[in-house]
């Protein structure tokens, strides 16, 4: 599907990769139209999900096209991801534990719920990934700056630092592309919730 100029706005982001085939991050459709009129794209995956028609060239009044691809590999440095722990927000979090609170098992919608440090920042945790758990209010209230064991609560799932491809899966959930997905996944950690 190729979107037409009364659909830009639902053109979804481009998933951007370095020149090594590793996830950077998502673009939209206008940055991709600059990094593509930049000579920056080096090769795409995916189909064009959207083709934008410019003017005349100058040398032989020829029309332009550009096809922006779902997928686009850009020249440049290459920093590995594999050393970088994504940026801890609620959105990401909650993506990681389904927007599920991890004592009571209830599923919620995001406003509803909390974020809760597992040992609390009062007994020195930190605002950490392999800290942190999704948390409806009622939990959070009841579990408070106590420890687990003190309480006799359980967590249902281990909290963990999602890898870069699940962090961008994460945070564009609900919008990303079949082949984006499927290209995300393949470097999903083989313990991550996304999978399931």
């Amino acid at each position: 599907m190729i979107a037409t100029l009364t659909e830009f706005d639902r053109v979804p982001k481009i998933l951007r990769l370095n020149i090594a085939g590793q996830p950077i991050d998502w673009v939209s459709w206008q940055d991709a139209v600059c990094l593509y009129a930049r000579d920056i794209v080096v090769w795409t995956i995916g189909d064009p999900v959207l083709r934008i028609r410019g003017g005349h060239s100058r040398l032989d009044s020829s029309p332009s096209n550009v096809e922006i691809h779902s997928i686009i590999a850009c020249d440049g440095r290459v920093v590995s991801k594999d050393q970088v722990i994504p940026p801890l927000t609620n959105q990401a979090l909650f993506g990681r534990d389904r927007s599920t609170c991890l004592y009571c098992g209830k599923q919620y919608p995001d406003e509803v719920l909390t974020r809760d440090h597992v040992l609390p920042v009062s007994r020195g945790g930190k605002d950490t990934w392999d800290n942190v758990v999704a948390a409806c209010k009622r939990c959070n209230h009841f579990k408070g700056s106590r420890l687990l064991q003190d309480i006799n609560l359980e967590l249902l799932a281990l909290p963990y630092v999602p890898n870069f491809s699940e962090y961008l899966a994460l945070i564009n959930s609900g919008r990303i592309l079949g082949d984006q997905m499927d290209f995300l996944k393949k470097s999903f950690s083989a313990h991550s919730r996304l999978l399931h």
